[in-house]
Parts: C-alpha cells; structure tokens; sequence
C-alpha cells in the first residue's frame, strides 16, 4: 500500500472553476512525489480533463510543494518497475492534450516535479516556488524531455547551470530567466491561474487546438531528434540501474536539498 496518509482516490484531486478543470497533486506529506499509483491517477485525470468541455487546465500540487519528483523511496526499494506502467506514457507523465495546460507552481519543483512543470504550456508561480533539477546528483538520466525543454525555457547555458550543479532556482530568478510567466503572491496563485484559463473560454476550442499544434510543430524537427537522444541515453542508464546504490545516496541527496530551501 501506498506510504501516504490519504485514501488511494484522495491523492489525485480533480474540481471544476467555471471553464477550468483545476488537478492538484495530493500527497503532501511526501511533497508529492510521484509514487507508481498516483501517476496512473495524474495520467487519468489529465485525460479526463482534456475529454470534457473544459476551456482549459491547471495543474498544481497541495502544499508546501509542487512536485518533488519521483518517489525516491520506491526507487530506491523497488527500482525502475515501480516507475512505469502500462496505463501510463513512460517517456512522458502526461497524455497528448488538446486543451491549454498552465502549472500553477506553488513550491519546489525537483527533477521529475521540474519535468511536469515543463510539460506545461506556460507557469505561474508563488513567491515560494522553487526549481530545481538533481537527475545528476542523484544518479538517474531525464526520460520526460527535460534535456529539450529546460533550455528551450531558459536557454542552454542555464539549463547546464541548473543540470550541472542541481542548486536551487527560485521564483524571482526563474521569472528572470523566463521559467515562469508571472509571480504572484501565494494566496493568489490559484485563482490567478484560474483566471488565465477562465479568459481562453471565449475563444472557439478548435482555435485554441490549432495554435498551440502549429507552437508545437515549429520545434517538432529539432524536438523530435532531441528527444530521441535524450530516450537513448535514459535507456542506456537504465541498463545499469542498482537500486541498492541508489538507496545509500538518497539521504545524503534530500538534505542537502532541504538545505537549500531554507
């Protein structure tokens, strides 16, 4: 059974804001880490949301965190199998969408929680989120694009900076750099992300379909030669997983992360 304090349904919670389907991770004890189970949840729900007449969805975690990324416990006691299923895409935490995604950051967002925030079509972020990327540091290659879309947010250069040394970026200096959009303050993150979906209600959805797969079809050459790359060099790691290494580093690992944040 699942290592959080809430029923296996409660992990993933889906409401609607007027034209907004509004997701919010829900293990906040673990800052939502991305066990086996609630990704099958995320990756449903996100579904469902893109089926239904929303204008738009907002994809947030319950605080003090957004994502701190996969669940580090599980991979380390359970390895590689424990992070993929087949009711899920493993080269991406999310299905394709049809309708605008905005991640509404209220915390850190950390390697596999940075992936999911990049899979958004664009942030908003309270004064409390953080970013950071530590698939070096603790030992496992991206697998959801991070290598494509992290540089494409802020350029090359940072994308090593942050990939490289795995320090912290925060809100002020993401917004900087052109990770997040706009910073708000915390009590309003939500319903100011609400708001930005609440105003593409009014545009016809087909409109909003066709221009963000013409967005996406401007990187797609570059994209998919990209993304291949970054598949064949997460493969290769994967290879040579040892779970029990991995295990030993873990600590050391979450630490130095907390210490970080403080």
């Amino acid at each position: 059974m699942a290592n959080d304090e809430h029923h296996a349904e409660d992990i993933v919670l889906v409401e609607r804001r007027d034209a907004v389907a509004l997701i919010t991770l829900n293990r906040p004890e673990v800052r939502n880490a991305l066990s086996p189970d609630l990704r099958r949840k995320l990756y449903r729900a996100v579904a469902e949301a893109n089926a239904s007449d929303a204008a738009a969805i907002v994809l947030t975690g319950a605080d003090p965190a957004f994502c701190a990324g996969l669940d580090l416990k599980a991979l380390a006691s359970e390895g590689l199998a424990t992070s993929s299923d087949d009711r899920t895409d493993p080269d991406s935490p999310i299905p394709p969408l049809d309708k605008p995604l905005i991640g509404a950051i209220n915390g850190v967002a950390v390697t596999g929680g940075l992936e999911l925030a990049l899979v958004c079509d664009f942030l908003i972020g309270s004064e409390h989120a953080r970013f950071a990327d530590t698939h070096a540091r603790v030992g496992v290659m991206p697998g959801w694009g991070l290598t494509v879309k992290l540089p494409q947010a802020i350029g090359p250069r940072r994308a090593k900076q942050m990939s490289f040394t795995g320090n912290y970026v925060d809100a002020n200096q993401a917004l900087e750099w052109g990770l997040l959009n706009e910073v708000v303050a915390h009590d309003d993150l939500i319903d100011r992300a609400v708001a930005l979906g609440n105003d593409m209600a009014s545009i016809t959805p087909s409109n909003l379909t066709g221009i963000g797969k013409a967005y996406d079809a401007a990187a797609a050459d570059h994209d998919l030669a990209a993304l291949t790359a970054e598949a064949h060099y997460s493969k290769a790691w994967a290879k040579g997983f040892d779970p029990e290494v991995f295990a030993k580093e873990r600590e050391a690992i979450q630490a130095r992360g907390r210490s970080q944040q403080t």
